[in-house]
């Protein structure tokens, strides 16, 4: 049975682990280097009451995680948040997303953000999918902003804007 809960310090090799092979495998990151446990730390840190970060665990082992952060720092953008969903390759399509998915977005919710942004690179139909599943709608799309693979990337902007 999955289980959804906040994330703990003692979760951060599997995020790195889930977050590491994101970056050496897929296009959902832009980070082309891979990171350190001491850079997923800092990164840690900078979740909490506002910005959560909730895990999807089975059996005892993280199998993907979800977080909100900052769409952009500038006041204005207050009560706007950023919505990021990683799961383990060998977890991919078993519903683990969608899980995430709708905590996240009740927490969301529950901390009063008005919208939530989600950014995903062409060719992510799965992330589209989770995302339009949601609500969220196309914002709009910036073209060839990101090389990786030694391809240009587009990045498609979904948004929903959170209603009681």
């Amino acid at each position: 049975m999955i289980r959804i809960r906040e994330a703990a310090i003692d979760d951060l090799p599997a995020l790195l682990e889930i977050y590491n092979y994101a970056i050496c495998n897929l296009t959902a990151t832009f980070d082309l280097q891979e990171q350190t446990l001491e850079d997923r730390k800092k990164w840690f840190e900078h979740h909490g009451a506002e910005y959560p970060l909730i895990v999807a665990e089975e059996d005892e082992n993280v199998i993907g995680y979800s977080s909100l952060s900052p769409f952009n720092e500038k006041l204005a953008y207050s009560a706007t948040s950023e919505v990021s969903i990683y799961i383990a390759p060998n977890q991919q399509g078993k519903g683990v997303g969608s899980l995430l998915m709708q905590q996240i977005l009740k927490q969301a919710r529950q901390l009063n953000y008005h919208t939530v942004i989600s950014g995903i690179t062409g060719g992510n139909g799965a992330s589209i999918h989770l995302h339009e599943k949601f609500g969220f709608v196309l914002a709009g799309t910036l073209r060839e902003v990101g090389n990786k693979f030694d391809e240009w990337q587009d990045v498609h902007y979904y948004q929903l804007i959170l209603r009681d």
